[in-house]
């Protein structure tokens, strides 16, 4: 514990960031980093707690005070040896992890948490900058070969752990370029490509083979991967969208959010946002943009955030964004008692630079004009009745509360299902279960065809960067024991144990 003082000196602070005037005339990143003294002064801030929470509240079990203190002691190969032992990205999840080890902090009883987030960001930021981060070198290859379908962050940990087991991996990925939703979902000004492709380099400098425009199941044969690889790692992830089936909903102007955000992330990278329209069910036939129209964002989650920032970047007329929810508290509940991750009323940088946010509505029909385009929604206002345990269960429409609002463009951002099951899941037979998710056990990631498994949000369902990349570190354990009859990876709690020693 570097300064034992730290928590009652300091106050929490974040970085400063640029202004909404300026930064929404680009897609660049525009949070800045702390000053060295602030950074010493953030992680002078985490106490010594006796039983620290936040690594239970981190899916990855990373080892925050112990990183917290070689960043005040400015050990700076020390903090990433330490990350780094538990976290394979830490450059992705310091920036778009909503952080629920700052919602497990113990300081944060009583006080704002510790910047956990912002420091991980810092440690591994820092890390590249003094060439901390180099490729790790196999000594000695299995003569196993694993297959990993998906280039998401859990498909990436799954490939990283596994190449340093010393299989031979090749990731499958039906885009492009490689990346999943961290490339064609979260847009630029929230996680920048260049981050995508610095990790790439390092993943190939160390033996990770990549396969993009690899769409399994239609350009390359399932029978393939099964007979020349040893094993295969599912990791899609959840990509079949929640629809929202009212009238109106064909008309030209409706469309999935991740639809509108691939198209701008294609443009960012001056690739072709409509290459393979004619093939592929998800990218639409033609630009779409916000400009000058009137824009309701459907969904109130991170991806209808993104929706917000991306619109207000295309100088759009009015952003709106509905959530079905009533509004959530500002602070915990009685039945939000930490350290549990509280359903709080949370505030992005995107509703920071506008947006019209309402709560408690319903879309009841999507309304065209005679050539067939969205000009208006018919809206309506719901009343919640809340359960014993004080959570929304049961809603009725106001009377009198249905009113058209103009909409020129529409956007559905309200999750996703599960994964697509026509083509590569439907080939392979793999059992499903009651949310059409792939079924396998939490313990050993294993699908009920031999030699396959899978991770990430195939498997668990829509989740957050932190827990994909999690369940790519544990499924590789498993299949590393599959191949070897045992596995010298680490699990979380076994590295957690090690630095606490």
């Amino acid at each position: 514990m570097g300064k034992p003082t730290g928590f009652l000196e300091f106050t929490r602070e974040l970085p400063t960031k640029r202004s909404v005037e300026e930064r929404v005339n680009d897609y660049n990143e525009f949070v800045n980093r702390y000053p060295d003294e602030k950074l010493n002064q953030q992680s002078a801030r985490c106490m010594d707690c006796g039983v620290p929470f936040c690594h239970n509240g981190c899916p990855l079990g990373n080892v925050i005070p112990e990183f917290n203190d070689a960043v005040y002691r400015k050990e700076w190969k020390e903090a990433y040896d330490i990350l780094s032992s538990t976290n394979n990205f830490p450059e992705f999840t310091g920036r778009i992890c909503p952080a629920p080890c700052e919602t497990a902090c113990v300081l944060g009883i009583n006080q704002p948490a510790i910047a956990i987030e912002e420091i991980e960001k810092h440690i591994i930021e820092i890390a590249f900058d003094k060439g901390f981060v180099q490729p790790k070198k196999v000594n000695k290859r299995t003569g196993k070969k694993v297959a990993v379908v998906g280039s998401g962050p859990a498909g990436l940990a799954a490939a990283a752990q596994l190449n340093y087991a010393g299989h031979t991996v090749t990731v499958f990925e039906r885009d492009d370029q490689a990346g999943g939703l961290l490339r064609y979902g979260i847009p630029d000004f929230k996680l920048e490509k260049w981050v995508i492709d610095r990790r790439l380099k390092v993943l190939e400098d160390e033996g990770v083979t990549f396969k993009c425009n690899a769409n399994v199941g239609v350009n390359v044969s399932v029978n393939d991967l099964l007979r020349e690889y040893h094993a295969i790692v599912l990791a899609g992830g959840s990509t079949v969208p929640r629809d929202l089936n009212v009238p109106g909903r064909d008309l030209k102007g409706v469309y999935f959010a991740m639809q509108f955000l691939k198209q701008q992330n294609k443009r960012n990278a001056k690739l072709d946002p409509l290459a393979n329209a004619a093939i592929e069910s998800n990218i639409l036939p033609e630009d779409v943009f916000a400009t000058g129209k009137n824009v309701v964002v459907i969904g109130g989650g991170d991806t209808g955030s993104d929706c917000v920032g991306t619109s207000n970047r295309h100088k759009a007329a009015s952003v709106t964004q509905f959530e079905l929810m009533p509004t959530p508290p500002k602070d915990r509940t009685a039945f939000m008692p930490w350290p549990t991750y509280p359903m709080t009323l949370k505030t992005s940088s995107s509703h920071e630079e506008g947006a019209d946010r309402k709560w408690a509505i319903a879309t009841k029909e999507f309304i065209g004009d005679e050539n067939g385009n969205l000009k208006a929604l018919k809206i309506v206002d719901l009343e919640w009745k809340s359960s014993e345990d004080g959570r929304p269960s049961s809603f009725v429409e106001r009377e009198g509360s249905e009113r058209i609002i103009p909409c020129e463009l529409a956007l559905l951002a309200m999750g996703f299902v599960n994964p697509q099951y026509v083509g590569l899941l439907e080939q392979l037979g793999v059992e499903l279960d009651e949310r059409k998710n792939v079924k396998a056990t939490e313990k050993e990631y294993k699908t009920n065809i031999n030699k396959v498994f899978t991770a990430g949000d195939m498997r668990r369902g829509q989740s957050l960067v932190v827990w994909a990349i999690s369940e790519g570190r544990e499924c590789a354990r498993k299949v590393d024991e599959f191949l070897s009859g045992t596995s010298l990876l680490e699990t979380k709690d076994q590295t957690a144990t090690f630095y606490a020693i």
